[in-house]
């Protein structure tokens, strides 16, 4: 399975997987060891959000619903 590169220090859940060049329509090309990683194949939808101060995330919409599920799950539980 493809890992990216590791920096020194750097979490082991984090990779580099290079670089992406945007292309005259705004397109970029994924690497391949992150579509691998992630199991992103032509054809899918990933969702694109922003924070000016921390820039992109690019990731897959059912990651945020799971996340969404399980912060809903624990409203009412703390207090």
């Amino acid at each position: 399975m493809a890992g990216g590169k590791h920096i020194l220090g750097m979490n082991k859940a984090r990779h580099i997987f290079g670089t992406a060049k945007v292309g005259d329509r705004g397109q970029i090309v994924i690497p391949k060891d992150a579509r691998e990683f992630y199991g992103i194949k032509p054809g899918d939808t990933l969702l694109i959000l922003g924070d000016e101060e921390n820039g992109m995330i690019v990731t897959k919409p059912e990651v945020l619903s799971e996340l969404a599920a399980k912060i809903l799950s624990q409203i009412g539980k703390e207090g």
